[in-house]
């Protein structure tokens, strides 16, 4: 199986990999996890310029360093785990890429998608887990302080972080557009719900569709 995990940061997509993980390793699965963008010697390189750069780049230029980044991860990694009978986690994949530059930074959907299409080789998760955050939930998870104020001007931000807070509004709202229209590979949860809840649901979800 493929697997990925959806959401901005903060929502918990680390805790939820983590516990699937030793989840499916005691049902004797070998599991290979996976992040976006790296993953790779070459997609390593990429992800330090998309995310530790303080120069800036273009939206389109971001489109294409993402898309790179995992045509190199498909080819080299994820085909031939899944050729192996592995199950692959992704720490995000192309819905990222259509949440934050399609939605968040405006590109044009049918340019991306069609880019989208080329890097990922036909490539598609069984299954697509999304948790749910609002944007400032999220700023105050990841940094544990209720008083922080809501800016994105921090040095301990990123560069896609340092985007602002109606970035994230917008990219939130692109996920869920995506989950409108992907047909029930995504599946939505409440990022605000405890870890254990979200990863019962998780193992409960897989478990009915390992059974189909």
């Amino acid at each position: 199986m493929l697997i990925s995990f959806e959401g901005i940061d903060g929502a918990g997509k680390s805790t939820q990999i983590k516990k699937l993980v030793g989840y499916l390793t005691l049902k004797g699965r070998e599991v290979l996890t996976l992040r976006e963008p790296g993953g790779t010697e070459v997609a390593e390189k990429i992800r330090l310029i998309l995310l530790e750069s303080r120069h800036e780049i273009s939206p389109i230029g971001e489109l294409l360093l993402f898309s790179a980044s995992r045509a190199e991860l498909i080819e080299e990694i994820i085909k031939p785990a899944l050729a192996e009978n592995k199950t692959v986690i992704l720490d995000r994949f192309f819905d990222s890429t259509t949440a934050y530059q399609g939605y968040g930074r405006g590109l044009n959907l049918e340019l991306l998608r069609s880019i989208i299409a080329i890097s990922t080789c036909g490539i598609t998760p069984d299954i697509t887990f999304y948790l749910d955050i609002q944007p400032e939930d999220a700023i105050r998870r990841k940094f544990s302080e209720k008083s922080l104020p809501i800016e994105f001007d921090n040095s301990e931000l990123d560069r896609i972080e340092r985007s602002g807070i109606e970035f994230y509004r917008k990219v939130r709202q692109g996920y869920l557009e995506i989950l409108n229209e992907s047909q029930g590979r995504l599946v939505s949860l409440n990022a605000l719900d405890s870890p254990e809840e979200i990863h019962q649901r998780i193992t409960a979800l897989l478990d009915e569709r390992l059974k189909a």
